[in-house]
Order: C-alpha cells, then structure tokens, then sequence
C-alpha cells in the first residue's frame, strides 16, 4: 500500500515550515478525489496512527450518494475506517491562498490490512498474478481534458482563441497550434510548476483536434498505481489552477456534441526479471518486430475489452463519446502505427515496443482502468489468446461496432463477465456494478429538456 511513515512529514515541515492545513485526498469509485482538511496540530496523529472515515466514501456515486443496494459485508451502517497517507505524495498546494498541503490517501481495515472496496487496493489486487510471473510493467498515461470559459448562459462554452486582431471566437480544428498554447501560456505554466511541486511528472503539452481541448501526457514509470496516482493528481492541479485563472477545466468524456470527446490513453509494457521486453522480438526483421506474447496480450485485452465498457466508460456522459468518426474506438481491433484502433503498437525500437489502449474515457477512474488492462494481459499471456489479423498501416477502417455502447448493456457484460472478477475481486465486482447500476437508473428516471423538446407539445 506503500503508507507515509512520519519521517516523510518531518522532513516536509523542514522544507515547508509555513503549511498549517493538510487536504487528505480520497479518489472514490469514479475517480472523483473526496477531500477532508485537518490543521497542522493533527499532521503528526495521521501519520502516525491514520484518521478514521466512513467506508462508503469510496463507494459514492458521481453525485456523492451512497447506493443503498450495496450489500458488501461489513458495511452494513456505514462504519468507520482507516484513512493512511500514501508516501511521497505529500506536497503545496500552489493554486490555494493559504498555505495548505495535500497529500493522497488509502483506506484499510481496522486492523491495518488492506480495505478491498479501494480502488487503489484493486489495482494491487489485479497486478499480483503478472508480479508473479517475474513481470514488471512499465506504463504511461495519456488525459485529454477541455478548458471552458465563464459564460452567462445555462450550457457550457470552450475556450477559444481570438481571431487575430479581433475579439471574436476563432471556430474550426486546428490541432497543435502554438497560438493556442501561447495564448494559455500563464494557465500552462503554473500547471508545469505545481507538476513539478507535486512530483507529477508531466512531458508533453499540445492543444487537440477540438477548439478548447488540450492533451497533457504523463511520462512512463515502472509502477502502474504511481501512474494513476500522477493522473488523479494532474486531473486536480489542471481543475485547480484552471479556477485560479477564472476558467473552468472538465475531464468530461463528452462535453460537446459536434466535437471529439476527451480519452485516456494508456502506454503498457512488460519487461522479464533480465529487464528484457517481452513485447518486442529483437530476432525479427519484421515492421513491427513483435512477439507473441504481445500478440497474446492484445487478445486477452481483445477478449476483455466487453466486459471491461463499463469501467472505461463508466457514467451516461461517456456512451455520447463513442460514435463513429469521433477517434473514439467501437471494436477491439489493433494494428501498427493506426490511430483508429482500440489497441495500437506505436512505432518505437525494441527497449519500449508497447501497446497503447485507447478506448477509456477521460472521465474514467484511472485506477480500475490500469486493474482492468493488467487483468486482460495476464489473461491473454495464461490463455494464448489470438487478436486475430492485425489492421494494416494506413487502411481506412470501415467502421464496426462490437463494444456495448449502452450503459446498462455495458453493464451487462460486466456483470457477467467471467474474468474480471478473478483479478478484480468478487466482492468489488458486485459492489462496483451495484452502484453503477444504481447510478443508471437513476440517470434514466430523470425527464430532460429534451423530453420536452420532442414530445411534450407533439404528443
């Protein structure tokens, strides 16, 4: 679980002797970060000893409701537990006024082991059976997001950039344009800054396809939770310092119709105990020179990839981001240097051959993500599973959809898939799919405007 000891508190102090509050960042279910504030006299008795913390905190749905399905045992009357820091993510705040720290933190039982409603603590679950295999992943993360501007209306604008010499809004794709970053140059820098505050280890910034949308990449690591941590906590810093510049930022899968929504990508690796890559096939004169068990990988990501919809696209929102033509994929196909597919092999040398899944949504909790892609790998290198021919370089993919791109089907599938629960946990898996189910339902019993729109006069 990898808990701060009290000598990582001591050494902050030294460094940052001016910080009198401490924000304990708790990601829930849906990635949304929980947060509670202790004063500095109560940093020593955290690390010491942890704090205490409703168990359903973990467990809210995207409105902050506890589902009152969720049957799990031992959470009958919501009972308290405890809440630890996770080390050396301690760290300023740098958008705040007050000098206020944060740090992530974990849930565990009572009696200190680890608490499986987490989904921190099911990302170690479901990386166990690859660390058993002498296996370590090497991954990096990839989160597209929009910045909105403070309109006067009801509905939500991006922010554009201005027609030169005019101030009107400049319509239209132009993807990476350095006007776009010049433009947000103050936004971007102190995002760079509290990055490099909070250890968050960011590389490449570029603006996107869509007016508003920018791409902030993450730079690859040996542990896959520290890289869903660097992603909870880059989504925070861009929200943060984004209200600071009177902007808003949304990680939304899809917050405008007529443009490309907002992904998570993930680069995912595997090196043997020699720091080989099991991925690449040095031998091959091929382009690209992968090895099977790549090619096993990429089917069971393939072969999981139904059952896993409702965890990469997790809320009603997310299903309006996988249409056709909207870089979003609809099938578990892979291929070669193709950025239309679900799983493709970008073009590298034999040191960092990898797969890169594009299919979850920005919106998406990068923590079940990453458990869901490390249980399809394992799957597929146990079963020898086939993803079939490989989408050639440069073929225009005639559009096919095989992924579930209903919530409550997506829901379907998860509920009765076979082999996330072998990784995931059959108690999470219940628990996860209850709340989402309820979240569901409850989505759908709403009567909207459109509703209205449509019916209320012609019927």
């Amino acid at each position: 679980m990898n808990i701060a000891n009290e000598s990582e508190l001591d050494q902050f102090i030294k460094e940052y002797p001016e910080i009198n509050m401490l924000e304990i960042l708790m990601p829930d279910m849906n990635g949304v970060v929980r947060c509670k504030r202790i004063p500095r006299g109560e940093f020593g008795t955290f690390f010491r000893h942890g704090v205490k913390g409703p168990a359903s905190t973990t467990l809210l749905n995207v409105r902050g409701e506890f589902c009152d399905e969720v049957d799990f045992a031992g959470l009958e009357g919501d009972p308290d537990k405890l809440i630890h820091p996770i080390a050396n993510t301690l760290a300023p705040i740098t958008w705040l006024k007050s000098d206020t720290a944060q740090v992530l933190a974990t849930f565990t039982e009572l009696d200190g082991s680890a608490a499986l409603f987490d989904s921190r603590n099911i990302l170690i679950k479901a990386l166990q059976p690859l660390q058993a295999m002498n296996l370590q992943p090497i991954v990096a993360t990839e989160l597209e997001f929009y910045l909105l501007k403070n309109g006067e209306g009801n509905v939500p604008e991006p922010l554009l950039g201005k027609i030169p010499g005019t101030q009107i809004d400049q319509p239209g794709t132009q993807y990476a344009m350095p006007e776009d970053l010049w433009d947000n140059d103050a936004f971007l820098e102190d995002v760079r800054k509290a990055c490099e505050v909070q250890n968050v280890p960011m590389t490449t910034v570029h603006s996107e396809f869509s007016p508003g949308q920018f791409e902030i990449n993450l730079h690859h690591v040996d542990d896959p939770v520290s890289a869903c941590d660097h992603a909870i906590l880059l989504k925070r810093i861009v929200k943060g310092v984004a209200r600071e510049h009177g902007m808003a930022a949304t990680f939304m899968a899809k917050p405008f119709m007529d443009v490309p929504g907002s992904g998570l990508h993930v680069h995912f690796s595997l090196y043997d105990a020699e720091g080989s890559n099991i991925f690449a096939n040095p031998n091959s004169s091929d382009v690209p020179a992968i090895s099977d068990k790549l090619r096993h990988a990429i089917g069971g990501l393939a072969e999981t990839m139904g059952d896993a919809m409702a965890i990469f696209a997790p809320n009603a929102n997310s299903y309006r981001r996988l249409i056709p033509g909207n870089f979003a994929p609809l099938t578990p196909n892979w291929g070669y240097n193709h950025r239309d597919v679900a799983l493709r092999i970008p073009v590298s040398g034999h040191e960092d051959c990898r797969v890169e899944h594009r299919v979850a949504g920005a919106d998406a909790n990068p923590y079940l993500v990453m458990a869901a892609l490390a249980a399809g790998i394992h799957y597929g290198l146990e079963a020898g599973s086939d993803p079939g021919e490989m989408v050639p370089e440069g073929l225009e993919i005639e559009e096919e959809i095989t992924l579930p791109r209903i919530w409550s089907l997506a829901l379907d599938e998860f509920d009765s898939s076979a082999v996330l629960p072998q990784y995931l946990g059959q108690d999470y898996c219940r628990l996860f799919g209850t709340v989402r189910r309820g979240e569901c339902e409850q989505f759908t019993a709403q009567v909207s405007n459109v509703d209205y729109e449509w019916y209320l006069r012609a019927m």
